[in-house]
């Protein structure tokens, strides 16, 4: 576990140093958010955040090839430098896109890319439980599985990214319910606790802490779509990681109890709830209008927060909440399949719940007066 926390803490500090240097890269270079009429910014705001987000990755991945104990494991270094190929040919893609606003297609093809450089080196999707068995994919049903999943929580974290703060602390946050999942998952069977998983998201929740000071309201920079791909892409990678690091035999031995195996496949989908609902939404809405998936606009759940009276912060805030409630709650339900557990998260979704349709609005608009005149003082 030290070894994990000493990642997650140069993750962070990398990340915290080099935003600064990476925002003076953004104006020089004119790497600049203009404000457009679907924007929540009010001033030209600059990219290149994922570029900081990048490094301090890399950087968290060499220190762990290295570590004693992380780094005398074939398989972490293996995958840890193959996925820091990917991550590196998909930021160099988002920082075109931050620079010359390039097609969708192209960034599809650069995801595509990313995806197939992980897979060729072995990390992907090998078994799916099933509710009387675990059964193991072929090569091909891996491959494409694996690929398609990777593209979608891309785009889902990418979608997501349209108010300060929110697409680092939503994948901050389920990274950290991730880790926690992986790591108890290993002492409980175990297990070797070095996975891919296991480091791959606690250097997410690094590189997490130590962006969001450059990007809550009012945001000093933007991540970018070098930075939001980033994200998304390596939050699929740690969950897909975990099925070829895990005995599916083991896990299925367990009693006959199967519970322990359906998580690595239903807690990607609890952490990326919000984040997925609203990719699905846009491409409804966006039919239904006439217009490619791809075409923007204002109908995102953080716009209709907005709208519904939230400030700023406080949007953020409540799909903050949401996100712990979906991963954190699932995963102790699923680790501990307590009924207390299950009760008390009732609970906390019924509070969740009241807050965003009820007095939410007059709640953080209040809170935000009373910072706005405390500043003034």
């Amino acid at each position: 576990m030290r070894e994990y926390v000493l990642v997650l803490l140069v993750a962070a500090a990398v990340t915290y140093q080099l935003s600064g240097w990476a925002r003076r890269t953004a104006i020089r270079f004119g790497a600049v958010a203009k404000v457009r009429a679907r924007d929540v910014h009010i001033v030209p705001t600059p990219y290149f955040g994922g570029v900081a987000m990048l490094v301090g990755v890399a950087v968290a991945f060499l220190l762990s090839m290295n570590l004693p104990f992380l780094g005398r494991h074939e398989i972490v270094r293996h995958d840890a430098a193959w996925i820091l190929v990917a991550v590196a040919v998909l930021c160099a893609v988002g920082v075109l896109d931050d620079l010359l606003d390039i097609s969708a297609i192209t960034k599809f093809a650069g995801q595509v890319l990313a995806a197939g450089i992980v897979v060729q080196a072995g990390v992907r999707m090998l078994w799916i439980p099933l509710p009387n068995r675990i059964i193991s994919l072929s090569t091909a049903s891996s491959i494409v599985l694996t690929v398609f999943f990777v593209v979608i929580c891309t785009n889902a974290v990418n979608f997501v990214d349209g108010l300060d703060g929110l697409a680092a602390g939503v994948v901050g946050i389920g990274a950290a319910a991730f880790f926690t999942y992986s790591y108890i998952l290993a002492v409980e069977q175990d297990l070797v606790r070095a996975t891919t998983a296991s480091v791959v998201s606690v250097a997410i929740v690094g590189v997490c802490l130590g962006f969001l000071p450059h990007n809550v309201h009012p945001s000093r920079m933007f991540m970018g779509d070098s930075g939001s791909m980033l994200l998304g892409f390596l939050l699929a990678i740690s969950t897909v990681s975990l099925t070829g690091q895990f005995d599916s035999s083991k896990l299925e031995a367990g009693g006959g109890d199967l519970l322990p195996a359906y998580l690595p496949l239903v807690l990607p989908i609890a952490i990326l709830g919000l984040p997925l609902l609203d990719l699905v939404l846009a491409w409804i809405r966006r039919a239904n209008q006439g217009n490619w998936w791809f075409v923007a606009d204002k109908g995102h759940l953080h716009h209709q927060l907005l709208r519904r009276g939230y400030s700023h912060r406080g949007a953020v805030t409540v799909m903050y909440l949401w996100t712990a409630l979906l991963s954190f709650g699932v995963m102790t339900i699923g680790l501990t399949r307590s009924t207390w557990v299950i009760a008390a998260w009732i609970a906390a979704a019924v509070a969740v719940v009241v807050i965003t349709l009820g007095p939410g609005p007059r709640i953080f608009r209040a809170a935000s007066r009373r910072r706005a005149a405390h500043e003034q003082q």
